[in-house]
Order: C-alpha cells, then structure tokens, then sequence
C-alpha cells in the first residue's frame, strides 16, 4: 500500500548515510536540503565524497555512536552484511534503525535482519527505483518492507529522496523482491525495444517514427517512452544505470527466482543475454544494449 501523506512523524532527530556514489550522494543531499542533520561516511574517500552540509565522521561505528538512524546504499549484499555487523558492533552505539536503500534480494535482506536484529537494532529494507536522475530529483520510487511503525517514523526522509513511497509488506526482504522483479521488467524492456526497434528499421522506418508509433499503441514500455527517445535516439547513452549493476540485478533475479521456485523462462533468456552484453561492453551505460544486440563493437 502506498505510505500516506499524512501528518510527518519523527522518531529519530540525527541520521547517518553509508555510501555516497552516484545514487547515495545526491539522495544524501536530498535529505540534507529537506533540513535534516546528517553525518555521513564513505569508505572510499568520505571527505571528498560528503555533499555540502553533511558532517564527516571517521568510520563505520563512530558513526553507529552518533546518530539514531542510519541509511545505507551500497554496492551488494555483502557489502550491506560487513556494515551491519560493524554497525553492531559499534562501542557506545546509539543506532536504532538501519535502512538499506541498496538492492541486495530478499535473502540478502534476512540475513541483514537477522544480524542487526541480534543487538536489538530494527532494519527497514527500502529499494530504490529511478536512476540517478530520479536521486537528483528526488523523484525516486521509494519500496519499503518493515514494521508499521518504524515505516511511519521514516516519512519525512523517505519523502525528501521519493516522489512515490511504497509499504509493501512488514518484512524485510518483500521490498527487494519487488525492486527484482521491477529491473528484470526494465531489462525485459529495453532488450525487446532494442531488436523491435532493429526489425523496423530493417523495413527501413526511421527510429523515432517507431517510438511515436509504439508510445500511442499497446507495446510502449519505459524504454520507448524514456531510454529510447532520450538515451538512444541521441546516442549519448548515458542513463546514469551501468550494464554491470543491470546484469546483477538480472542474475539476482533469476537467482531468487530459483530459490522462490516460480517460471524462469524469459528470465534465463534475460540474464544470458545481459552477461554476454556485459562481457562484450565492460563499463557501458545499460542502454547501450541496443548497440550490443544490434551487433556493433
């Protein structure tokens, strides 16, 4: 259900943020613009990477013993568990909360629970969707598993980094389950768009005289709508989104998928496609698929 727009509830008053990249530094500062204190740490460089109002703190656990809340948006799972356990680990820690906007999978999600939960430390799995645009913006879609009442107490940060908020369940995990299966649909999209697009300019119609035709019609995705138009079309694909992060979140939803036990047959087709893209483009933006799938080098 999605979070409501109600009265704005603050349990915490000082927040932490591990992880300033290209996603978490603009949502960083997102939260920081909206008035809140923030400390932050980064174990790359934390004084090069702390967007302008931010207090840099040394580490992970001085960190843990300043602040009641702590965001995280890292790279994967493991990287999520080895913070949580520093974070637990923390002398004098004053955390009570951990929310993870990293996309790590619903097992990833348990053991992170499980590991927090041992000191008594709540954890809200929180997904993120929209691309480093959307952090900019502060347009993200925000998908949220966890207890009511923790969800609640996060309003007004959730609402300074996303345009839409979702509660998907009182269960860690259920959010990351959503966000797969959403980025598998965006994969899904964007590889179908790219040899749609090849089989009518074969015919020879020109590429945006397809997308205009296809985003009035039936099979208009995200994209058609976006990628396409405004990635591809001017061949600056540059989406913010890197085909290796793409084709993990591919593989980690064909993975959960064989734990869940549901279909995978468009998923398996997915994740050989994106690997051998990947394999082929180190280093490329997710859209330039297109390129791969339509044999350039």
């Amino acid at each position: 259900m999605p979070v409501t727009n109600g009265a704005d509830i603050m349990a915490a008053n000082t927040y932490g943020f591990i992880g300033l990249g290209n996603m978490g530094g603009p949502m960083c500062a997102n939260l920081i613009a909206a008035g809140l204190s923030v400390q932050v740490f980064d174990a790359a460089d934390t004084a090069a990477l702390a967007p302008k109002g931010s207090a840099a703190t040394d580490n992970v656990g001085a960190l843990a013993a300043a602040v009641d809340t702590i965001f995280l948006s890292l790279p994967d799972g493991k990287i999520v568990h080895a913070v949580c356990a520093e974070i637990a680990n923390a002398e004098l820690r004053r955390v009570t909360t951990v929310v993870d906007f990293s996309t790590t999978g619903p097992e990833a999600a348990g053991q992170a629970l499980a590991i927090l939960a041992d000191v008594g430390i709540t954890f809200v799995d929180a997904p993120v969707s929209g691309g480093k645009a959307g952090a900019v913006a502060g347009t993200l879609t925000v998908i949220v598993s966890g207890p009511d009442a923790a969800v609640g107490d996060l309003a007004v940060p959730f609402r300074a980094v996303g345009g839409n908020i979702f509660h998907v369940g009182p269960n860690p995990g259920q959010a990351q389950a959503v966000k797969l299966l959403n980025n598998f649909l965006s994969a899904t999209a964007m590889a179908a768009t790219s040899e749609a697009v090849l089989f009518g300019q074969k015919h020879g119609v020109d590429m945006s005289t397809i997308l205009d035709v296809v985003n009035v019609s039936t099979g208009r995705n995200t994209a058609t709508m976006d990628k396409f138009p405004n990635r591809v079309v001017p061949e600056t694909f540059d989406a913010g989104f890197a085909m290796e992060l793409m084709t993990k979140d591919v593989a980690l939803y064909l993975e959960q998928v064989g734990v869940a036990g549901t279909p995978d047959a468009v998923g398996s087709t997915m994740s050989a496609l994106w690997n051998a893209a990947h394999d082929k483009m180190p280093g490329s933006d997710f859209t330039k698929i297109y390129r791969y799938i339509a044999g350039e080098k």
